[in-house]
């Protein structure tokens, strides 16, 4: 029998016409929009379905990605309420059953309003709650990503709102991961946020050196008062190159490998794939794949991500331009407008969550 890998594969799509499709093993759902939060019943459609279309962003092409040999989704959300109730379908969908686990971003920036559309703090605090309680804590990771500072929002103010949360999430999470925000990486950002502040006449600016370690020594400080209060909870950085292994702070892997090894120990096959980086040819009740030589291992690291990103390779379904929190910050969309155009390309039913067609990139 061949083996089984994650390279293209053919499949039959709904008219009837035969396609060749990428078959991931992990997905990514998504950094490109939160479809937890609005394209929850459009992601289920097409795991039914057993695929999906993505449009490329830059050539307006469509993919074809099938679910056949997916193992894992990867869900980001600021606000996954629409999927919760939905969670447990993926225990059987086709015959298949999907693994899954949450980043779940809750900041709190209230009072500067950079989060316009989301519920309010107390409200995301009993989401999160109880979305652990549903999936278990070891499945929702807490983001507070991106820190964001200015004249009125210092390192210490952040520190104090990050504890505050962290306060209210003991026993309902076992990681916490943060970034620094870097404005000049993304034009669509500086455009967004440069607006905004001049609209509010906020003056937001980018962490120095010392503001980061002020930063860093605090969270510490904070995570050894929680482990005095047996909460193990584990710190680490998203796509950061500085280096804080000194403080017990590691380089955080969102699409990690580990983890999913660790969470999900109970599916051979697959930590066949973390380890070999394909899955095995066969499968027997009472065999590990011994009779398999699985050859060298694999490097899975996301090409296709930041030199600093520590992620294994997975797809994203999402599209840019879709998410409508309107997050001043986001580097995903480029306007409100846009994303208000594309909208009218949305159908539950759709193979993409927008039709090719007039999208607006």
């Amino acid at each position: 029998m061949a083996n089984k890998t994650s390279d293209k594969i053919t499949i039959q799509i709904a008219n009837g016409n035969t396609v060749s499709a990428q078959a991931p093993v992990i997905i990514s759902a998504s950094r490109s929009t939160d479809l937890p939060a609005y394209y929850a019943e459009w992601f289920f459609n097409r795991l039914k379905a057993g695929y999906a279309v993505w449009i490329n962003p830059y050539t307006q092409q469509p993919v074809y990605v099938s679910f056949k040999n997916t193992k894992v989704i990867v869900f980001w959300s600021k606000n996954p309420t629409p999927l919760i109730p939905l969670l447990k379908k993926l225990d059987n969908i086709n015959g298949q059953r999907y693994h899954y686990y949450f980043q779940f971003t809750l900041n709190d920036y209230e009072r500067e309003g950079f989060e316009p559309n989301l519920p309010p703090l107390k409200k995301r605090l009993e989401i999160f709650k109880t979305l652990s309680k549903t999936i278990g804590q070891d499945k929702v990771i807490w983001r507070f990503d991106p820190l964001i500072i200015s004249p009125e929002l210092s390192p210490r103010n952040l520190l104090t709102r990050i504890e505050n949360i962290g306060n209210q999430l003991k026993g309902y999470t076992d990681k916490l991961v943060f970034s620094f925000v870097d404005i000049s990486i993304y034009r669509k950002v500086q455009k967004n946020l440069q607006t905004f502040l001049t609209q509010k006449n906020i003056k937001t600016q980018e962490f120095n050196q010392k503001q980061m370690i002020e930063t860093v020594e605090g969270l510490v400080a904070i995570r050894e008062r929680w482990k005095s209060e047996n909460w193990n909870i584990t710190l680490g950085t998203c796509a950061e190159q500085i280096d804080l292994k000194k403080y017990g702070i590691e380089h955080n892997r969102c699409i990690d490998p580990d983890l999913m090894k660790q969470i999900f120990r109970n599916d051979p096959e697959l930590n066949h794939y973390l380890s070999w980086g394909k899955l095995p040819a066969f499968s027997t009740p009472n065999s590990l794949f011994d009779n398999e030589s699985p050859g060298p291992a694999v490097n899975l690291k996301d090409k296709g991500q930041r030199l600093a990103c520590g992620c294994m390779k997975s797809k994203d379904i999402g599209m840019y331009n879709t998410c409508r929190h309107y997050c001043i910050y986001c580097y995903a969309n480029t306007s409100k407008e846009t994303v208000e155009k594309n909208l009218s390309l949305y159908n539950s039913e759709n193979e993409s969550i927008l039709k090719k067609s007039n999208i607006q990139v």
